[in-house]
């Protein structure tokens, strides 16, 4: 017969809880909002917009991170209906 034994966490962001995980996915969707705004809006603006919300669902201490990573999502996503709407592609164009 097997015991059962107490779970201990073996790194300090187990230890930390899900919250931590929040906090990271917070600055992931701010990191990612912000770059999306440059390259590749398409894919990193979703991404931040459902990290963003993840974040803030889960209880995140980095609640204005995740609330600029929400606001650079839908930036990102605007960036790309302007862009579909003017020049008729989905990339960043600079003419010369």
């Amino acid at each position: 017969m097997t015991t059962l034994t107490e779970a201990r966490p073996s790194t300090p962001a187990a230890a930390a809880g899900p919250r931590s995980h929040a906090d990271g996915m917070a600055v992931a969707s701010f990191i990612l909002g912000l770059l999306g705004t440059l390259v590749l809006n398409i894919v990193l603006g979703p991404c931040a917009l459902a990290l963003g919300g993840l974040a803030l669902a889960r209880g995140t201490t980095r609640r204005g991170r995740a609330l600029l990573g929400l606001t650079l999502g839908a930036a990102d996503l605007l960036i790309l209906a302007l862009l579909v709407t003017t020049d008729g592609t989905v990339s960043w164009n600079i003419p010369g």
